[in-house]
């Protein structure tokens, strides 16, 4: 959908406030695809092209889905903190407006910077990028854990509850009643593990794959958490994607082992198999969530999969395994994701 001019105009406003548009300066606006949460824009001036995003107080999606908009501030104090962890591993801050919910950040060319979300859904399967993003998650985790500063930068429960627990332990409930008190047990221990910096949406469609490795977007959930919830998102996009792709199956299982084994061997904050028993926990909800929750993905559309999900993940919800291995193995065994 194309940009009004009553949007275009309050965009510039806010860039004209962040120092980087000048009065009267040509500008050229475009609306970019993928944004659920936020309006992502490309800025291009005379001089350079920029990415602004602005928060939405209403998603867009089909449930009644709101959330603060305080969520724009804590992905810039993300985005910002990652930067002096891992500098090539995130677009940079140029700018930002707290009063329109606003800010820009580098622009990163398509050609030069895939989404890893478009290679898994057109079959490209590399084990290496996994791997990288797992190391990546390992240097935000253990770099952030433990920290009293980074725990009050990031207290953003309420942010987390309306885009995580809310909408997707909070929604699939509603609709399982079954899984009602499970669920509610597994939202409130997620919540009462405070271990470091979360990212909250590590999917495919957040991680750019760069020439000096993968990149994330998108840190809206941050919150001072558990990291757990980070490993078993990624990890529950992997298993959905043998859904479209069957063929590459082996291959992402492959990809789901790689990414396992490189980030339980290098947490540093607790035992791996503490963490290991959360992560496992958290998965078969989240696979359950992305079919019935508020946010469900767009290509498992047949409903004999959806079924065969629901059939897989409930009873892994009610009575959970202590080992992702274990779900991986009986993913491969069942084949949920078989047409």
């Amino acid at each position: 959908m194309a940009l009004t001019s009553v949007e275009k105009e309050a965009l510039c406003d806010a860039l004209s406030r962040m120092g980087l548009l000048g009065g009267g300066e040509p500008v050229e606006l475009v609306e970019l695809s993928g944004g659920v949460s936020a309006r992502i824009v490309s800025v291009k001036t005379s001089t350079r092209t920029m990415c602004v995003k602005q928060a939405l107080p209403k998603l867009k999606v089909e449930a009644d889905w709101a959330a603060p908009l305080s969520r724009n501030a804590a992905e810039v104090a993300w985005l910002r903190m990652v930067a002096k962890i891992s500098p090539n591993s995130v677009p940079s801050v140029l700018g930002e407006d707290r009063p329109s919910s606003t800010f820009a950040m580098t622009y990163l060319e398509p050609i030069t910077y895939p989404v890893w979300k478009d290679r898994l859904l057109c079959g490209v399967v590399d084990k290496s990028v996994p791997v990288q993003l797992a190391q990546l998650l390992l240097r935000i985790h253990n770099g952030t854990a433990g920290n009293p500063d980074m725990e009050q930068a990031f207290a953003t429960e309420a942010s987390f509850l309306a885009l995580r627990v809310e909408p997707y332990f909070g929604a699939t409930a509603a609709i399982h009643h079954d899984l009602i008190g499970a669920l509610a047990e597994l939202g409130r221990s997620t919540l009462a593990h405070r271990k470091a910096v979360v990212h909250g949406d590590v999917s495919p469609k957040n991680v750019l794959i760069g020439p000096e490795g993968p990149l994330l977007l998108d840190a809206e959930c941050a919150w001072y958490g558990d990291p757990a919830f980070d490993l078993a998102f990624c990890l529950n996009h992997l298993l959905l994607k043998c859904v479209i792709r069957p063929e590459a199956a082996d291959s992402l299982l492959h990809c789901f082992d790689a990414m396992v084994e490189t980030y339980l061997a290098g947490i540093a904050w607790e035992s791996a198999r503490h963490f290991e028993l959360r992560a496992a926990a958290l998965l078969p909800a989240l696979l359950l969530a992305r079919i019935d929750g508020k946010s469900p993905v767009e290509y498992v559309r047949q409903e004999r999969n959806r079924q065969a999900i629901r059939g897989f993940a409930k009873p892994l919800i009610l009575n959970p395994t202590a080992s992702l291995a274990a779900i991986r193995t009986a993913w491969q065994r069942n084949k949920p994701y078989a047409g």
